[in-house]
């Protein structure tokens, strides 16, 4: 089988996007582990589904796949490549507000142009059981031990758990030990995206993020929305922050807990493809 599939990426983080409007989603977990091998596949950080919408309200449905093959419940720079993959395809229109369904319930994206997309991504989830995270109650940090070292980090969800972690220097090569300790951290039941974020002013933050699944990713734009959530709950943010990750650059708003969180970014077309389905994979 040949699978038509087209390649998007938003500010570096990477995806496959498949037509599943009109047909079932094609995979097994080998089959997309081996569609995301950079060298024998085509590469990819996520694989995303556009199919019909499940519920009245829902104009689409998009699945997400992790590289690994498993399955996510939230990609904010993934919903911003389905967003501009349907307006090429004549199905979204510029300037209106859609709701799409993910894994995690609805967002509503608005079209600024045929590649800058705004998502309402929802108000942050901090109480522990929602996230889930484990924890007797809510609070703005929580002392967490990683391999004998104890962090402080905040945890929150958008849609996927997240722990966000504070630093001085994001180039420090500890971080490159502390994000796959805390990305299968034991106090979070599903595992965790895993955020270092260095605070530059009110208005700006830099982040590098290793997200379950895929690793070190160069955007994780749900990455970006809890970075700010966390240090906007605490204080030490503005409203609108600029979150530099190593791809390029989103602007988050978040007025505060009782308010949704809006992220605005980039989505970008690579080249479209095929790719020859092994009936089996490694």
């Amino acid at each position: 089988m040949q699978l038509r599939f087209s390649k998007m990426h938003g500010i570096g983080n990477d995806f496959v996007v498949l037509d599943c409007r009109q047909r079932a989603f094609p995979l097994d977990a080998a089959q997309i582990r081996a569609l995301a091998d950079r060298h024998t596949g085509v590469g990819f950080d996520q694989l995303l589904s556009v199919e019909p919408a499940r519920s009245p309200d829902g104009a689409f449905y998009y699945g997400i796949w992790n590289a690994d093959g498993s399955p996510s419940g939230q990609c904010g720079n993934g919903v911003r490549c389905v967003a501009a993959w349907l307006h090429r395809a004549g199905a979204l229109a510029i300037g209106k507000d859609v709701a799409i369904e993910s894994p995690s319930g609805p967002v509503t994206v608005r079209l600024l142009g045929a590649h800058e997309v705004a998502v309402d991504m929802g108000e942050p989830v901090f109480e522990p059981r929602r996230i889930p995270f484990a924890a007797d109650a809510a609070a703005d940090r929580y002392a967490i031990d990683a391999a004998g070292e104890t962090l402080d980090i905040g945890a929150v969800s958008m849609g996927n758990p997240h722990a966000v972690v504070t630093v001085d220097d994001l180039a420090d090569p500890v971080l490159a030990r502390l994000g796959p300790l805390l990305t299968s951290h034991p106090r979070f039941a599903q595992g965790a995206n895993a955020g270092f974020v260095q605070r530059l002013d009110r208005r700006h933050l830099r982040l590098r993020v290793h997200e379950r699944g895929a690793g070190w990713t160069l955007a994780c734009g749900t990455g970006a929305c809890a970075a700010m959530a966390v240090l906007r709950r605490r204080g030490e943010v503005d409203a609108t922050v600029a979150v530099e990750l190593p791809g390029g650059t989103l602007r988050i708003d978040w007025a505060g807990p009782g308010h949704t969180l809006w992220m605005t970014g980039p989505a970008a077309f690579a080249f479209e493809g095929e790719w020859p389905v092994p009936a089996t994979s490694p």
